[in-house]
């Protein structure tokens, strides 16, 4: 039966060991391809102390995200981000690049595929321009090539936000040892650890075993001295290209009902991804304490499924109806119909906190609100979306929605 629903929580819980990791594998060749800017060489350093035992990620608003004037840093790292051509998670080295350049550091950010590609053309790729007038250059390419483009170039630091598994990462991995960086870092998932019964997840918990993530995490552990892995949740920010919050916005905007499966009571972490970048840069300027570490990359609140739909409907100024339904009951694939887990998933950043001395400043009821602003300034307010898996539940919970 549909139940209109009430209010959000959000809460943390405890417990930490930080251990160290697993392993990767094989190789991916390919061919890459300079972008117009210039080229230097750049690279960053992170790094963890956490223990893999066996195998065990969210958005912004459009505002201007600008470079600051470069800060006065006790050592310039050259910085090499690996970054993905797609996902969620291509929003985190956009970040990362501007931080860092803040920072004083000098920044290369290498994206998967072509520069002239349909994707660059969507954010965070086609805010790119304001890495290289930070400072920063911009090169395309496949990683299976990267010795060759690269060639001849040094970067103190690399930081993998591409691979999902072993044979993608390696190329890059023996590359960044061969050619003498000092600091391999990885953008892992917080989705490899296993369910638990003692919410949330801190680092040393277990993790899925089949997972690419932890087969990398192990072989980064065994290759290099100094390594780090991040296991990012669901994160806000401009520049984002995937739709969480969105989903939201495009049934409260319209008065329709927001169907949640379960209680709506399930808890998750959203983070800002300048949160993110700011705890991967703290790994780069103190590689030491970051060594051998895997770090949860999260903010350190929890939210509950019915009070994101809360948070979005105020950051809108609208009100919302929230129904909640049992995806088994009614035949429907959860996986589908929400972009979140149908459970609680969340984590703690503890290593981050006690290591690197990082605090989270994540605001998610103000980042909604930017985020919503960018919603409307894009208009997807006003596009016609079809809501067809909605309305298959909606007309089993009997719920009927305003024309």
């Amino acid at each position: 039966m549909a139940t209109l629903l009430s209010s959000c929580s959000s809460s943390s819980l405890l417990s930490t060991n930080y251990l160290s990791p697993p392993s990767l594998s094989p190789n991916l060749s390919q061919s890459l391809s300079f972008s117009s800017t210039c080229f230097l060489s750049s690279s960053i350093s992170l790094s963890q102390r956490l223990s893999l035992s066996s195998c065990s990620s969210r958005t912004y608003s459009l505002s201007p995200f600008t470079v600051k004037a470069a800060a006065a840093v006790s050592e310039k790292k050259k910085v090499l981000i690996v970054n993905t051509n797609s996902g969620g998670h291509a929003v985190i080295g956009f970040y990362f690049a501007k931080e860092l350049l803040g920072s004083g550091h000098d920044v290369t950010v290498f994206t998967l595929g072509d520069e002239t590609s349909d994707k660059m053309k969507k954010p965070p790729f086609s805010r790119f321009s304001e890495i290289v007038e930070g400072g920063g250059k911009t090169v395309w390419g496949d990683v299976g090539a990267i010795g060759t483009v690269l060639d001849g170039l040094k970067f103190d630091v690399v930081l993998d936000n591409n691979g999902k598994d072993l044979d993608t990462v390696k190329p890059v991995a023996d590359w960044a040892k061969s050619s003498g960086a000092e600091q391999f870092l990885f953008i892992s998932s917080a989705g490899i650890y296993k369910p638990t019964e003692e919410p949330p997840h801190v680092e040393g918990d277990t993790v899925k075993a089949d997972a690419g993530h932890v087969a990398v995490e192990k072989y980064i552990s065994e290759v290099f001295e100094n390594w780090a892995s991040f296991r990012p949740q669901y994160m806000i920010g401009s520049g984002n290209n995937k739709d969480c919050e969105e989903w939201f916005f495009d049934r409260i905007v319209r008065g329709r009902p927001v169907p949640i499966p379960g209680s709506g009571m399930q808890l998750t972490n959203i983070s800002h991804v300048k949160d993110l970048s700011s705890m991967l840069t703290k790994a780069v300027e103190n590689p030491t304490a970051a060594s051998g570490i895997i770090f949860n990359c999260v903010s350190d609140r929890a939210v509950t499924l019915d009070g994101i739909a809360k948070l979005c409907a105020k950051a809108a100024g609208l009100p919302v109806e929230i129904v909640h339904y049992d995806p088994k009951s009614i035949g429907s694939d959860a996986k589908k119909a929400f972009p979140f887990r149908n459970m609680h998933f969340y984590a703690e950043p503890r290593a981050a906190k006690d290591l690197l001395g990082w605090k989270s400043s994540t605001n998610l009821p103000e980042d909604l609100k930017e985020r919503y602003e960018e919603y409307v300034k894009i208009g997807r307010d006003k596009k016609d979306i079809k809501f067809d898996i909605d309305d298959k539940i909606l007309e089993s919970l009997k719920v009927s929605v305003a024309v």
